[in-house]
């Protein structure tokens, strides 16, 4: 009769290797999100800080806002869509500043990859489209309104003007939008640098349609202003260009 030798326990992962694995799912989740965030930020939202006064009150200095990047290419835009933009030429002349570098310069562009950080906000800027291609666009009729194409616009809603003013521009202009390009001003009609006061330089106050980053859609921060952000219906009813 043969002796049985007893049963081996089975052997149990050391505890060396449990932490290894435990640190390399984490890294693996880190860099799926990391370029989850960085697609969406790139094809469907981007986050943008307010840096200044020209579209208050509806937007107020260092209000946080979504823009969307996506719906756009579909719907595209129209008038009364409040937008950001890239700087078409000189409308920030002298407000550039040099990027971090070093490790400041790395966590910002990571955080700024991931839609943590929007610093480069100050290098766009945000205003509402009044003008399409084409649009024949004048300021002022007998009312103190805009015209788009012989049609006086209603902006009473969310302009802000001084108290008993109702003149949507102290800065007379007459222009036709040219294609592929935009006429853009600002909420706070006497304090937006908009594309009234760069009608003299070389791309005549107009935005080209391919610097819209995308439609803002909603106010992140602070938390007591979130919420979507309503588009202007003041100029339904105006007549197309054509017409």
């Amino acid at each position: 009769m043969t002796s049985e030798s007893p049963t081996s326990p089975p052997a149990r992962p050391s505890r060396g290797r449990g932490a290894l694995a435990f640190v390399r799912d984490v890294i693996v989740i880190v860099v799926v999100a990391v370029l989850v965030s960085v697609l969406i930020k790139a094809f469907v939202v981007r986050s943008f800080y307010i840096p200044s006064a020209s579209m208050e009150q509806t937007l107020m200095v260092d209000d946080k806002i979504l823009v969307d990047e996506l719906t756009v290419d579909w719907t595209g835009y129209e008038r009364g869509d409040v937008v950001v933009f890239e700087d078409p030429g000189g409308w920030l002349e002298g407000a550039e500043t040099e990027p971090p570098g070093g490790i400041t310069g790395a966590i910002d562009w990571a955080l700024n990859a991931v839609g943590l950080s929007a610093s480069d906000s100050e290098d766009h800027l945000v205003k509402r489209i009044i003008g399409m291609p084409g649009d024949h666009v004048q300021c002022c009729n007998q009312l103190g309104q805009v015209t788009v194409n012989g049609a006086g616009i209603d902006e009473l809603d969310y302009l802000n003007l001084p108290d008993g003013s109702t003149l949507a521009s102290t800065q007379d202009f007459d222009v036709t939008v040219p294609e592929g390009a935009v006429w853009v001003m600002g909420d706070n009609r006497n304090r937006s640098r908009d594309s009234r006061y760069h009608n003299e330089q070389p791309g005549g106050g107009f935005v080209p349609i391919d610097k819209i980053v995308g439609r803002v859609v909603l106010r992140t921060w602070p938390l007591d202003r979130f919420g979507t952000l309503e588009h202007s219906t003041a100029a339904v009813g105006v007549p197309d260009a054509a017409q």
